[in-house]
């Protein structure tokens, strides 16, 4: 079985990023931070990546005198993240197979393991 996932989503971050996009609906700038818990920089830095990569387009457009940016994720980075997320589901499903690991008894004292 080949885990050999793509750096570009595996971060943390970045796969958060394009976990909100996945409804299709562009998300400013604003709701981006608040959904992911981002710093400014490090949500600026991120979706460069990803925008780099052609995973995610970033628009940024005038608004009044503001400057507005808006994250939308592309079919480059949907398809993407689905090969991920089958990656995922293959590890959870071997785990759920006839090969499974033994679970151990669950001791009523794990202290008594210690002594």
């Amino acid at each position: 079985m080949n885990f050999n996932f793509d750096k570009m989503i595996s971060a943390p971050c970045r796969l958060g990023i394009l976990a909100t996009l996945v409804p299709g609906e562009s998300v400013s700038f604003t709701e981006m931070k608040a959904a992911t818990s981002l710093s400014d920089g490090n949500l600026h830095a991120q979706t460069r990546k990803l925008g780099d990569a052609g995973y995610i387009e970033i628009n940024k457009t005038m608004k009044g005198k503001r400057s507005v940016t808006e994250f939308r994720i592309t079919g480059l980075g949907r398809e993407r993240l689905q090969v991920h997320i089958k990656k995922l589901q293959k590890i959870l499903d071997a785990a759920s197979g006839p090969n499974r690991p033994v679970q151990r008894k669950v001791r009523s004292n794990d202290a008594m393991v210690w002594a």
